[in-house]
Order: C-alpha cells, then structure tokens, then sequence
C-alpha cells in the first residue's frame, strides 16, 4: 500500500490498470475483489483507490450507522474472500416481524423455514471501514488517502485524473463509486434523476430493557416505514439499530427533544415486541431520496454503489444493490482478461462498458420499482391501499409458499 499525501506536481503521470474514486463500503470492496481477481488468474493488475477520508477520522461512508447485509451478499463477499475478516463484527438476523401499525396486517419471515441460520446480518460501518482498510494495507494496491480528485479528462485510451495534491494517475478504467454527490459524475455532466419522497430518516442506536434474540422489525406507519435492526451487545446493554421514516416536520422535532420524550414518542410508534425502549445514542438524519443515473457508464468510467442508485431504506437494499453492481463488473472484467492477450489488455473498453451497463439493467430497474411501490404502498392511510397491504401481509402468513419470492429478494438473491 502507497499512502500519499504529498506529491511533487512536476512528477511523471502514474499509469494504472483502474482507478476507484471513492474508498467506502462499495469502493473497498472493489479493490480487494480486484487483487483478488488479479491473483486468481494470475494476471498483473495496477489498481489505484482514491479517498478522501481516513475511516478512523469522521468518515461519512464509515459512520455510527448499521446496515444489513442480504444472505445472497454474504455468499459473495465470501467468494471474495472478504466476508471471513468481518463475520465477527455481524449479528444475524434470524426472523424478520412485519406489521402495519393500526391495522391487522402482519407476516413474519424465519430463517428456520429456508433451512438457513441466517437471513442477513448487521454490521456496523465504523467497524467495517477500519477492518477494510487493513485487509487494503496488506496487498500492493495503491491507496492515495487522504486525497480528493481535483479534475478528470476524458482522454482517448485513457481517463487522466489529477488529485488535489498534484498526483496524476492515467486509467485505462475509471469506476465511480464517491457517492450520491459523485465528482466524477458532475464533472462529466452526466444526468442523475431524483424521486423525493418527503421524508426524513432518523437513525440511532438504541438500548432495550430485553435481548433481541436475533430479531428484525418493519413496521409501517402512516409517515413512513419503522425499522429494529439487532445489534451486538455494548458494556453489557442490549442495543438495536433504528431506521425511522417521518416526515420532514416530525423528523426535525425529533432530533432535537430531550431522550425521555423520543424513547415515548418512539415506544408509542413501534409498540413493545422488541421489549422497552430504555436509552438512546446519537441521533443522526438524512432526506429520503430515490437517486438514479439512467445509465451509470460514461466513456472508460462505470458507476456503482450510491454513485449509480439510491434507495429508501425500506427493504435494506442499499448496499446489497451497490454490491451486485461490483460483483457484476467484476464478472465482466475477468471475462475480458480471460478472453485478451495481456499487451492487448483494455479494461475500460467500449465493449466492457456496454458489458456492465447490459449485466445490471434488469436488477436495477426491478429493485429500484419495487421500492417505490414499498414507500407509496405504505406510507399513507388511503383506505383501500390499506385493506390491500393488510390483507397481502396476512395472505403472506396464510400461504407460507408465498413467502418464497419475497424471502429471495430480502436475502439479496437474484436468477
């Protein structure tokens, strides 16, 4: 690993094989899948990762958020040999409870009835970045942290990128994975189409009188979706991870009034099935946006992660959508080095490029519709909308066959 934070601008242009913009969870990941893939076929790669931010020093992709990483996630993260460095920092979900708030619609989904010990598990993201960045700092990738990109040109067999201390790297591929706000993306001027959904998350960690006992929550309310996520133990307390939805008045409200009157606020919404709500951590919030780029390619530069889509966090889908995309151009890149003699090597073709964007436009376009149907479905007291997810939800408890699809999709598993 090069960590460079001083370079002399006068310096010859550094030529990698791909440069990745963007060092969080979707970043990361691609760059250890990248020497990992480099390994396994024995083919030289120079892979550059770019990013502004130590994960040890307030990094906004490593923060005090949880997220649930899907069962068909896991798999692939243990195809890249990168899911066995973080399994101790997980805690399985087991069973996921259902329920639309003030009506009779319930369903639950349990790992026991797919002959599975998990459905996903919860991780940390602080935890997460610091482990990354290890596995990162034992391989010969070249790390420019921290650093931040200054410019990009757009370059026949190239994509030239400067960063703000001077560096130049020349990449035959470039993959944006810098988030929401992509640099890479404004500077090419490409399109990113919105849907608001007038919504803010609040999210905090938060302790209970009782154990989780490996228990996953969404409930709907008329404001949005409620989300528990369990959580591993801290000095002994029980904690869980929430997700709450409200909309933009309420959540401002929220964030500010004393801990005693959120934990009531919050007890009355979500009731007592993951027991009494008894402290809460920092809390944090953000808009509610569905983000999406039409087509998440430029010239020699594909986009993935939250710099291509994203999503409510009504299902959890967010990283496991973002991950598919990495796994999908990882699949593509070891074709083309597979099929091509390594002095004709192009990993940022034209052919490669319309590989990518072809592998992922079923998944995204699926994903991303079904959320939308989730957050206009249930978040609202139309009465008819209401009967209909009610019943759905109790239709879901009635035919356990049913169940299957929906199972498949939560666990992040796609034909």
């Amino acid at each position: 690993m090069k960590a460079q934070t001083e370079q002399d601008p006068s310096q010859t242009i550094k030529v990698v094989d791909v440069a990745i913009v963007g060092g969080a969870m979707a970043g990361a990941t691609l760059a250890l899948g990248l020497r990992k893939l480099a390994k396994d076929l024995q083919r030289p790669l120079k892979i550059a990762l770019i990013e502004a931010h130590r994960p040890d020093d307030n990094h906004p992709g490593f923060d005090a958020r949880s997220i649930a990483v899907a069962h068909g996630s896991i798999f692939e993260l243990n195809r890249l040999g990168i899911w066995p460095k973080l399994a101790h920092l997980g805690t399985p979900i087991e069973n996921i409870h259902i329920s639309d708030r003030g009506h009779f619609g319930m369903t639950e989904l349990n790992a026991d009835d797919f002959y599975l010990k998990y459905l996903g598990q919860v991780v940390e993201l602080e935890r997460v970045g610091q482990v990354l960045f290890k596995q990162i700092a034992d391989t010969d990738i070249e790390l420019y942290c921290p650093a931040k990109l200054a410019s990009v040109e757009a370059q026949a067999n190239a994509q030239l990128l400067t960063l703000d201390d001077g560096t130049q790297l020349s990449a035959s591929l470039l993959v944006a994975a810098d988030g929401v706000n992509s640099k890479v993306r404004q500077a090419f001027k490409q399109p990113l189409e919105q849907v608001d959904f007038d919504q803010v998350a609040v999210i905090a960690n938060v302790e209970t009188d009782t154990p989780h006992e490996n228990w996953a929550f969404e409930r709907f309310t008329d404001s949005g979706p409620l989300a528990i996520l369990p959580m591993s133990k801290s000095k002994g307390a029980n904690r869980v991870s929430l997700v709450w939805a409200l909309r933009p008045d309420e959540a401002e409200r929220l964030m500010s009034v004393p801990e005693a009157e959120f934990l009531a606020e919050l007890q009355q919404a979500f009731g007592y099935r993951a027991g009494q709500f008894t402290g809460v951590g920092e809390r944090h919030s953000y808009p509610l946006l569905l983000s999406h780029m039409p087509r998440p390619i430029y010239h020699r530069t594909v986009f993935i992660g939250n710099a291509a889509q994203t999503l409510h966090p009504i299902a959890g889908q967010g990283f496991n959508l973002g991950l598919r995309d990495l796994v999908s151009l990882l699949e593509v890149l070891k074709q083309t080095i597979e099929s091509e003699a390594v002095d004709e090597l192009d990993l940022g073709s034209a052919q490669v490029i319309h590989q990518y964007l072809q592998s992922r436009e079923a998944d995204r376009s699926e994903t991303m519709t079904n959320i939308e149907f989730l957050v206009r479905g249930f978040s609202n007291d139309y009465w008819p909308l209401v009967a209909g997810r009610s019943l759905a939800l109790r239709l879901l408890s009635w035919l356990p066959p049913l169940k299957t699809p929906i199972a498949r999709s939560a666990m992040g598993w796609r034909s």
